[in-house]
């Protein structure tokens, strides 16, 4: 339950000049507790991966009320800097204003906006369709005037790679710079020669998505940083080991009617209530009750 004395946006600036920073992907609150226990200095907010605990596919259909809410007890659990997935900002440059204040008020330290039109959807996925970069801009120029902590950093994706190739892509990015974004975030980009092509495209820091679609990385963090990616995004890996882990613990409960096959697999009942500083809460509900 400690609070940071500095601005999370300060702390996750100071974190960027130092060198790229790996942030896993949290969707809840406990998942954001295990990312600032393993030792990270960041964590990211994945809205496909908060969409899909709230059962529904990275489509847009969760709205900026649901996300900032959940975004704002991720924030609070993992107590480190998180960077949020604001989507398209949920409409046009109005609504990304709107968006920026709600998330800038849940504490993020820094959340990235798309050039996806709204809804979108999932950037793995076919058939993206993708605003024109001039209306991006707006946006871009929207959050920045919105934000009430300069600090906050802004940062601007685009999907335009699979929709109209590499080269529009890297020019959109420049374009997003241009506009005020602080860092630019090219989805789809996982072969090393693409990571590589895009790095002597766009020099200025870029955010670097990995493994979303299965895509393991190859290259150390000392080199992508050397290549000018500052923000290292790992959205599905947790959501994805906890499915497996449940469906697992189901499966052996279904056939034997108890869990005891992969008792070894479970965390002990104190690690469970740990993650939650229960005992913090018994010593406040002692000092109350005194």
């Amino acid at each position: 339950m400690a609070r940071a004395a500095t601005r999370p946006a300060t702390t996750l600036r100071r974190l960027l000049a130092a060198g790229a920073v790996a942030a896993p992907s949290a969707f809840d609150a406990t998942s954001a507790r295990l990312v600032a226990e393993a030792g990270f200095d960041c964590a990211h907010a994945s809205g496909g991966s908060i969409a899909r605990s709230l059962g529904f596919p990275d489509l847009g259909l969760v709205d900026l009320g649901e996300m900032a809410g959940r975004i704002a007890s991720i924030v609070e659990a993992a107590a480190i800097p998180v960077v949020a997935d604001a989507d398209t900002g949920y409409g046009n440059a109005l609504n990304v204003r709107r968006t920026v204040r709600e998330l800038e008020r849940a504490g993020v330290a820094g959340l990235h906006l798309e050039d996806q039109d709204f809804p979108k959807r999932c950037g793995l996925y076919d058939d993206l369709a993708v605003v024109a970069a001039s209306e991006m801009c707006t946006r871009i120029k929207a959050a920045v005037d919105a934000r009430a902590d300069d600090d906050l950093l802004i940062i601007a994706r685009t999907d335009a790679l699979k929709v109209e190739g590499f080269d529009a892509a890297a020019a959109r990015a420049r374009d997003y710079l241009a506009a005020g974004a602080d860092m630019v975030f090219v989805e789809a980009i996982h072969a090393t020669e693409d990571i590589e092509r895009l790095a002597a495209a766009v020099p200025e820091p870029k955010l670097l998505n990995v493994g979303g679609g299965g895509e393991e990385l190859v290259m150390p963090l000392a080199e992508l940083e050397r290549l000018g990616y500052r923000l290292i995004l790992y959205p599905a890996d947790l959501q994805r080991a906890a499915i497996a882990a449940m469906a697992e613990v189901l499966a052996a409960i279904r056939r034997d009617g108890h869990s005891a096959a992969v008792k070894d697999r479970l965390a002990s009942l104190e690690r469970r209530d740990s993650l939650v500083d229960v005992e913090d809460y018994f010593a406040l509900d002692a000092r109350y009750r005194a």
